[in-house]
């Protein structure tokens, strides 16, 4: 059977998933009931982040749709095998408009895996569970060349829960992003990097929390048709580039913003290219394509 072809994009890797949401109750057997967590619009972003370190197969299902909600179970038996070596994320789009816009579900089930942050397109429709593992095996590959090799705890149902402890700063970040009050998360970001401005985890975070912000509730083909009739106009063109950046179009985004820099002056260039520095964070400064697009805005501005 042939497997899947992965684009093997640079990654990168920086906390552990097990940090930031609490584990649901698993649909699947006993052994992977630890792998499967709950991906919900006010949550989700801290899961992203966590594929940073382990990685992650999401499951679109709708409760409307018997058979895609089962597969979830199909997924989690799968991951119950793999010991740890990536986490299932369950998602109902009924209750998550947010996510199934974000990933634009036409049909569910649908899957795809997550890596560093970084969406991975897998497969849509129902599968038998060995035509999983091909597509898992993939996925796994693609994470260890870039280093994602965590592990998300595995225990026997009779052992407690032990969830290790974050900086408070940080434990408070992910508490206000799960209760979905983004002023709150860029607070608790912005006071941990007054007190430490080496935390590239919270740095990162706050980028993305950011992003985040300026993402929500926005009407992505309105958006995109407005930068398209005002190519001058830099607001309209940083928020396709967030739009894109947030729906895994890293390098569209980046040679928008690049062609910004290039075509602008004074104040609106400087605008443009800390806009485009700070979706740099986002992605992550080692990712390939952040290098690629530093060297372009280098040759842009001079």
């Amino acid at each position: 059977m042939t497997s899947h072809p992965i684009s093997s994009a640079a990654l990168r890797g920086a906390v552990d998933l097990s940090t930031l949401s609490q584990p649901s109750p698993a649909t699947g057997a006993a052994d992977g009931k630890r792998l499967v967590i709950e991906g919900t619009d006010g949550g989700f972003q801290a899961i992203v982040t966590g594929t940073q370190s382990v990685p992650a197969v999401v499951v679109l299902w709708s409760q409307r749709s018997p058979a895609a909600g089962d597969f979830v179970e199909v997924v989690a038996s799968v991951a119950a095998s793999y010991e740890g070596r990536f986490q299932v994320v369950s998602i109902n789009v009924d209750a998550n408009p947010g996510l199934q816009q974000a990933f634009q579900v036409q049909s569910v089930p649908m899957t795809l895996g997550l890596v560093a942050g970084q969406p991975v397109p897998l497969f849509a429709g129902p599968q038998p569970a060995e035509q999983v593992r091909v597509y898992v095996d993939e996925l796994l590959k693609l994470a260890a060349e870039h280093g994602v090799t965590g592990r998300a705890a595995v225990a026997a149902p009779e052992e407690a829960e032990v969830e290790p402890e974050l900086p408070p700063l940080h434990q408070e970040a992910f508490d206000a992003i799960e209760r979905d009050d983004l002023d709150a998360a860029v607070d608790a970001y912005t006071r941990a990097l007054a007190q430490n401005p080496a935390d590239e985890e919270a740095a990162v975070g706050l980028a993305q929390v950011k992003l985040m912000q300026r993402t929500a509730g926005v009407d992505q083909q309105a958006a995109r048709v407005a930068a398209a009739e005002a190519p001058t106009d830099i607001a309209a063109q940083m928020l396709v580039a967030d739009l894109d950046v947030q729906g895994g179009h890293v390098e569209d985004a980046f040679v928008r913003l690049v062609d910004v820099v290039r075509a602008s002056e004074g104040d609106e260039r400087d605008t443009v290219r800390e806009h485009l520095v700070e979706l740099f964070a986002v992605v992550g400064t080692h990712d390939e394509r952040v290098q690629k697009a530093r060297r372009a805005l280098m040759s842009a501005l001079f």
